[in-house]
């Protein structure tokens, strides 16, 4: 039954991708007001900081956008869906009433599947969602831009790494939602790859830090290593429960973990863990993105310099880019005909391109590892 839901919602997407073709808006009538963005993210419960802190680092780099002047200013209204689809859903719906010009931002898998329908029959632009999953990229979308690489490029690394280590004995913990499938997919291809599977699974109900049974499960499996798919609040009780029932291995996450917020959860007990990155990182300046970055930081004394941030801000530049190349007046065609444009030179030095058929901008993953006093290494 769910892999046909799952068959019924791809003929769906590619259905409405190939309506929206068809009759694309030449014009929007927004006339000279502010083009407003709408966002549905998680500004509360345990999946809160991530949200707050993409949300952030957007909004940073939208008002360096607006202060130029000389062209429509830029609106981003966010809307907090508590990382529930149903939530994000109705947010959807109040957007396409307001008619905003595009949305933008949406964070987590269940969400933007929830919103993707909608976003799709109402011929909206849906820019730079917060999730890897191949179910927002497949089938093709000529109205989805993705910004960050997707989770099978961050676990084919993960696999990578752990089996360079000689670690072949690897579980995964995921969330029991579209995330979680979309990391267990992109783990199980990847060992597969490497005449591996994993060893044991375990599940944590999305916005749930119940992991009892999850610890109980996995560490019976005695595994080398636990490969993780869910947000920094399950993930922090999990590691902690994990290493008080004597388990002495490797915990590796996905980005979408919220590094940020794992590490302030954890303190010191974040020593050695490791986390997958689809940005550069925020705390160093080699990169043109992370100067910029770092430049807005200081304008405005507020925003705190970490991943989420960061992408969020990567996120608009690239958007506003598409921006400045579609002209003076907009349309939502020719948002989308400019993104197009993008280069492999990218946005800010940062590698990053897009085409007719081909909205998956980048594909920069790298690792990165906690210390027990709050630092990340690269």
């Amino acid at each position: 039954m769910k892999q046909n839901q799952r068959w019924n919602r791809r003929q769906f997407s590619l259905g409405m991708g190939a309506a929206a073709l068809a009759s694309f808006p030449a014009v929007h009538a927004q006339g000279d007001s502010p083009l407003v963005l709408g966002q549905s993210a998680a500004l509360s419960g345990p999946a809160s900081q991530l949200g707050t802190q993409y949300q952030q680092g957007a909004k940073l780099c939208f008002d360096q956008y607006n202060a130029q002047g000389g062209r429509r200013p830029i609106e981003l209204r966010t809307l907090d869906d508590g990382y529930e689809p149903e939530r994000c859903a109705a947010n959807t719906r109040k957007f396409i009433a307001d008619d905003v010009f595009a949305l933008f931002g949406y964070v987590g898998t269940p969400t933007s599947l929830a919103a993707l329908p909608l976003a799709t029959q109402a011929r909206l632009p849906f820019f730079a969602p917060l999730t890897g999953a191949e179910s927002l990229r497949q089938p093709f979308n000529r109205l989805v831009f993705h910004v960050r690489a997707s989770y099978n490029d961050e676990t084919a690394l993960i696999t990578r790494q752990l089996t360079n280590l000689h670690l072949r004995k690897i579980a995964v913990l995921h969330q029991n939602d579209a995330y979680g499938r979309a990391g267990l997919d992109g783990m199980t291809r990847a060992l597969a790859e490497q005449q591996l599977a994993p060893v044991a699974q375990a599940t944590v109900e999305r916005n749930s830090v119940d992991v009892e049974a999850a610890v109980k499960t996995l560490v019976a499996a005695q595994p080398e290593a636990m490969v993780m798919v869910c947000t920094y609040a399950a993930a922090a009780a999990f590691i902690r429960a994990a290493r008080k029932a004597g388990y002495g291995g490797t915990f590796y996450n996905l980005s979408f973990v919220g590094t940020q917020a794992l590490a302030d959860a954890l303190g010191k007990e974040a020593a050695g863990v490791v986390v997958s990155q689809v940005v550069p990182s925020p705390f160093q300046t080699t990169r043109q993105i992370t100067r910029e970055f770092h430049e807005a930081l200081k304008k405005d004394g507020k925003v705190q310099a970490n991943y989420s941030s960061l992408e969020g801000y990567l996120a608009a530049r690239v958007f506003t880019e598409g921006l400045r190349r579609a002209g003076d007046r907009p349309t939502r065609d020719a948002l989308v005909t400019a993104l197009e444009g993008i280069s492999p030179q990218g946005v800010g030095g940062f590698a990053l391109a897009y085409g007719a058929g081909s909205h998956a901008g980048s594909r920069f993953v790298e690792m990165s590892m906690l210390t027990g006093d709050g630092r990340i290494r690269v």
